[in-house]
Order: C-alpha cells, then sequence, then structure tokens
C-alpha cells in the first residue's frame, strides 16, 4: 500500500517568494487499485507524482510503500517498487524498441552487469502484453506517439515493479490511440494486478479506468473517494469552473463526462 501523508512542497525562486504547489496533501493507494489525480494546469499533480517517485524531497510530510518511508529506500530498491511513465519519452540515441524495453531491467543487474536470456525474455513478454512485439527490431524514433507510449509502459512493465505512476498517458493522442492506452491499461490491471496512479486531465479517462479519484486544486486535495461518488457535476464545478453533465453509459459501462459551459 502507498501512504501519502501531509506533503508540502514549494518550487524555490530566486525573485520571488517561493511558490507553494502542494499543501498538506494525504491519500492511500490500496496494492491493485487504479487512482486517478484529476485537476486543472498548476494543480500540484506531476509535482505530487515527481515526490511518490523520489525525484523531489519533500520538505515536510511523509511518503511510505508498505510502511517503509521512500527516503529510506536506495534509488534501485525504489525502482524495483514502483515504475513511471512520462508523459512524453525524447531519446538522444537511434535505441531500438527492445533497447527502450531493456532499460526498465536495469534495477535488477548487477554493476556492469550486462541482460541476459531471463531479462530478454521479460522484455520480450512485456512486448507481447503491450501488442508491440512486432516492433522489436525498430529504431524507437520512427513508432506513431500510440505506439511509442505503448512501449515505454512496456519497460515500465519490464522493470517488475509493484506500482506504476503515468503522468498524462493518453496527452495528445488521437481517439483510436486514446481507446488502446485506456483498455492496456485496463486489462494490465485486471490480468496482472498492477497498481495504478493515472494524472490525467482526461475525465472520461478517469471514469473508464479508475476506481477512485482524487481531486487537487491550488495544491489541495478537494475530494476523494469512489468515481462513482466523486466524479460529479458539482465536483467538476468546483475543480474546473465548468458545467458538466455526468451520466452513466450503459453501453460503454461507466460515467461519461460532457462539459457544456463556463460555470461563471
Amino acid at each position: 500500500m502507498l501512504e501519502v501523508t501531509d506533503i508540502s512542497f514549494a518550487y524555490a525562486s530566486r525573485r520571488a517568494l517561493p511558490q507553494r504547489v502542494l499543501d498538506g496533501v494525504s491519500l492511500q493507494v490500496q496494492r491493485g487499485s487504479v487512482v486517478g489525480l484529476l485537476g486543472p494546469n498548476g494543480s500540484g499533480k506531476t509535482t505530487l507524482l515527481k515526490i511518490i517517485a523520489g525525484v523531489l524531497k519533500a520538505p515536510s510530510g511523509r511518503v511510505a510503500i508498505d510502511g517503509q518511508a521512500v527516503e529510506q529506500l536506495t534509488r534501485r530498491d525504489l525502482a524495483r517498487r514502483l515504475a513511471v511513465v512520462p508523459q512524453e519519452t525524447q531519446t538522444t540515441f537511434d535505441f531500438t524498441v527492445m533497447d527502450m524495453v531493456l532499460m526498465g531491467r536495469y534495477p535488477h543487474l548487477g554493476a556492469f552487469q550486462l541482460e541476459g536470456a531471463s531479462d530478454q525474455a521479460i522484455a520480450r513478454d512485456a512486448l507481447a502484453a503491450t501488442g508491440t512485439a512486432a516492433f522489436e527490431a525498430r529504431p524507437f524514433a520512427t513508432l506513431s506517439g500510440g505506439e511509442k507510449q505503448r512501449v515505454v509502459i512496456a519497460s515500465a512493465l519490464a522493470q517488475a515493479s509493484d506500482m506504476l505512476l503515468l503522468d498524462e498517458p493518453t496527452a495528445a493522442l488521437d481517439l483510436g490511440y486514446q481507446f488502446e492506452i485506456t483498455a492496456l491499461l485496463r486489462r494490465l490491471n485486471l490480468e496482472r494486478g498492477t497498481t495504478m496512479i493515472v494524472s490525467t486531465h482526461d475525465l472520461n479517462l478517469a471514469a473508464a479506468l479508475c476506481e477512485r479519484v482524487v481531486l487537487l486544486k491550488q495544491g489541495r486535495v478537494i475530494a476523494h473517494g469512489t468515481t462513482e461518488e466523486t466524479l460529479t457535476a458539482a465536483n467538476i464545478r468546483l475543480l474546473y469552473d465548468v458545467d458538466a453533465d455526468v451520466q452513466y453509459h450503459p453501453r460503454a459501462g461507466h460515467l461519461t463526462v460532457v462539459p457544456v459551459g463556463r460555470s461563471r
């Protein structure tokens, strides 16, 4: 279980007072669950993911995995517990898809140790799970946006971590690829029990994928709970100043959110 307790964080600035991005944020993520982080730009979603991943250190509060504080874990041990899927992945070198996925095995290798047959097998299993096995030998840079995102998720799976942190996993993807990524994440959760925290602006992605949602505004949690109880028209108005029609769609099998206009 992941526990985030009373996390506050501010970015330092030479020209002004430090800007507080998170203010007393607390949440819990149960093993095997999918939790969505929702909020407008600047609400602190990406910063919170970076603190959970150990990239940033909060001056106050605590992040713990199964009761152990994140700062007590080595970078290698933390990478074995959680993997990060960023919004966009750029590469300086002309890596192949297999190279990219094998990078997920680094936390499991010793110093100067090369990937072995078992690592190759794990990487190919991750490629198969994400429907990207046919791209194994292709340069990563030649893939489409949706294909790249699936390969990055494959690399995270090859990392064999307990938890995935996903920052806008469907950002800048067309509708077809959005459906593909959503279906892939849902399948990974159902079949592998992968725990996920998904930061997103896509309310319908959250409605389709997440069991619970956390609503962040100006660095504070304004609501959290099950998706059905929390993703309401009133909360969307409070979060975005937008009026929305929120209804259960029987064919889709989940809530759908249709923005209808500014509330002010």
